[in-house]
């Protein structure tokens, strides 16, 4: 750390503790050259996590447009908020543990969907017939069909 009176750049910690709001670190300093003690502040630098698009345009990522599909999703199902909260969470940590710092929307319609399949089947289907855009019955079908199947095997 540079010393603001000499500008050396060698100095020793006196001191730390956590700042008023917790989310920092505040530092005694002592410079080993002129002696003078000074403060800094270290706080955990996040990079914004950003979606890629369909249309390849990149935006912020925002939990908040997941949550409000996901409670489209359940609309007038028995599935309670702090469920979808939890799910949201789990994507949200799934992507910060990647480590990728662009991640797809079709990655995250993914995640979204298989959330919702453990949560109740109906928004599932509800989700993924937004999502991947049944054009007809048949495709939706398909979807039931493969539930139904997987629901089969599992007994």
């Amino acid at each position: 750390m540079k010393c603001p009176y000499c500008g050396e750049m060698e100095s020793k910690v006196i001191d730390s503790r956590p700042a008023d709001d917790g989310d920092r670190i505040r530092r005694r300093r002592e410079c080993l050259a002129c002696a003078k003690r000074f403060t800094t502040y270290e706080i955990v630098e996040t990079v914004p996590l950003m979606v890629i698009k369909k249309d390849k345009s990149r935006q912020a990522f925002d939990r908040q447009k997941i949550l409000n599909g996901m409670v489209r999703a359940c609309e007038k199902r028995p599935v309670s908020y702090q469920m979808l909260e939890n799910a949201v969470n789990n994507i949200e940590q799934t992507l910060l543990n990647s480590y990728e710092r662009e991640v797809t929307s079709i990655y995250i319609g993914e995640l979204t969907m298989k959330e919702l399949k453990n949560i109740d089947e109906v928004a599932y289907v509800r989700f993924a017939s937004v999502y991947r855009q049944f054009s007809d019955i048949n495709t939706f079908m398909d979807e039931l069909k493969d539930i139904l199947d997987k629901r089969a095997v599992a007994k």
